[in-house]
């Protein structure tokens, strides 16, 4: 069983929908029951990170998450969920986060040239930034997935397992050990992002 966080930020079904269209059963839960019973667990969200960030907390689904992924279960974040999983974030203001990678949540219109559009909006290819990780088993380099975003993942060298050209490098997904991220929505990306959900699932 795969278990989505439901702590009320992101559009959950397209997610479960997804998950469900693989034959993997998944559960969309605030359940930290189910959650620790889960074989691998997804941190979705869209929106502010502050505001994710402060719900987490205040559900006490942050503790939930975190410790879920230092006892080594598969944990994997997507677009905002992904932000959440470094240290900190400087979206309207400064706001720490889950501090399972490392690195900071910056502005994307620091680093594209002037005319690019914010937020990045569309596909864009993968390019991997080392040895091909587990998550991308089913995918090939150049293949493309959707984002949606304004921030992106800064300082995150020792992490960083794929980015994408948007003007600049950017960060398209990071991992370490079990803890992985997808700046890139996989439940949007059509076949190449249902095979990394798929790579995931398997990660028992």
């Amino acid at each position: 069983m795969i278990a989505v966080v439901d702590y009320g930020v992101g559009n959950l079904f397209s997610l479960q929908s997804s998950l469900s269209y693989i034959g993997e059963t998944a559960v969309v839960t605030k359940d930290p029951a189910l959650l620790r019973a889960a074989d691998g667990v997804i941190l979705p969200g869209v929106g502010a990170f502050g505001d994710a960030a402060q719900k987490l907390r205040d559900t006490g689904l942050a503790e939930v998450v975190s410790g879920l992924a230092r006892a080594g279960r598969p944990l994997l974040g997507i677009c905002l969920g992904m932000q959440l999983l470094f240290e900190k974030s400087f979206e309207f203001g400064e706001h720490p986060g889950l501090g399972l990678l490392k690195g900071e949540i910056r502005p994307l219109a620091d680093i594209v040239p002037a005319g690019y559009k914010i937020p990045q909006m569309g596909w864009n290819a993968l390019r991997f930034t080392g040895e091909k990780h587990p998550l991308f088993k089913y995918i090939s380099e150049g293949d493309c997935v959707y984002f949606v975003h304004s921030y992106y993942a800064a300082g995150c060298e020792d992490s960083l397992i794929a980015a994408v050209e948007y003007g600049a490098p950017v960060t398209a997904a990071a991992a370490k050990g079990n803890v992985m991220g997808c700046q890139f929505h996989p439940e949007k990306s059509g076949d190449v992002g249902l095979n990394i959900l798929k790579a995931f699932c398997e990660m028992r």
